[in-house]
């Protein structure tokens, strides 16, 4: 499970205003091989945390880069896993690397979309002079992506904005936060923000989240119900913030378990400027 929300204001009116503001949460089991968020290599361009699972190697579930491409990736909760099915954290990794624009790329994904276990896709053009496009696809909903408007969003293992109520409960707490966004101080946001993902609410009972998930144990959905997921050996093990303000200055920051220990944390904060 996962989870993620996002405002998205491409041409913001006060100079002070974040053009996107983005939190997320990473659910995986805690002893699958992972980097943490860093750039790629020496030439700084893609910043992202890394998948090091065997045959899903140099994967991602969340991306920037500074030629403004963003990606995010969540996983779509279904009865049965095809073990065969191509690997979803490359799907990230190609459109960081790619030349497509995001709707091509989206709607290139879109035509192999049966390849893949469920997904949703959220891939983002940022560009602080052409202003910036985001699109979303979700191989288990309409068939072709489609161009978001500026709002609030929220994501997590169905379709964007289904009405989960963890989903509905964190965009909630979301917006709370970002009403304040411009009276607070970078990192006092960061931090507001890390606080909401880390929630451990459960919102239940949630019959959309048990008709979707109803081939699995009602014990471990009612674990599924928060925001920041806590189960043995499996849960939330990182959480990521991306503040762009109107200028193109991006915030990076991760919060990140260390050891497979729930008690073990580390942050880490990238700070640059889009090129575009």
């Amino acid at each position: 499970m996962c989870i993620l929300f996002f405002k998205f204001d491409p041409r913001p009116v006060s100079k002070n205003a974040y053009r996107l503001i983005l939190a997320a949460n990473r659910d995986e089991f805690y002893n699958r091989p992972s980097k943490s968020a860093d750039f790629w290599d020496s030439s700084n361009e893609i910043l992202s945390g890394l998948d090091m699972e065997e045959g899903r190697e140099g994967g991602t579930w969340l991306g920037i880069s500074k030629k403004g491409k963003m990606a995010a990736l969540t996983n779509y909760l279904q009865p049965k896993i095809d073990t065969n099915a191509k690997g979803r954290g490359a799907l990230v990794r190609n459109f960081l690397t790619t030349d497509l624009d995001s709707f091509s790329y989206l709607n290139k994904v879109s035509s192999e979309g049966h390849l893949y276990n469920g997904f949703n896709l959220i891939a983002a053009d940022l560009s602080t002079t052409k202003g910036d496009v985001i699109c979303y696809y979700g191989n288990k909903g309409e068939p072709e992506p489609i161009f978001l408007n500026a709002g609030i969003y929220g994501l997590s293992n169905s379709l964007l904005d289904t009405p989960w109520k963890k989903l509905e409960y964190g965009r909630q707490l979301f917006t709370e936060v970002i009403k304040q966004s411009q009276d607070l101080a970078k990192e006092d946001l960061v931090q507001e923000l890390i606080k909401v993902l880390n929630n451990q609410d459960p919102q239940l009972p949630d019959p959309a989240l048990e008709d979707q998930g109803k081939e699995h144990v009602q014990p471990v959905l009612n674990e599924y119900a928060a925001l920041c997921v806590r189960c043995p050996g499996y849960g939330t093990r990182t959480n990521t913030v991306i503040l762009i303000d109107a200028e193109g200055h991006v915030t990076f920051t991760e919060r990140t378990m260390l050891n497979a220990d729930i008690n073990q944390w580390k942050t880490s904060t990238y700070q640059f400027k889009l090129e575009t």
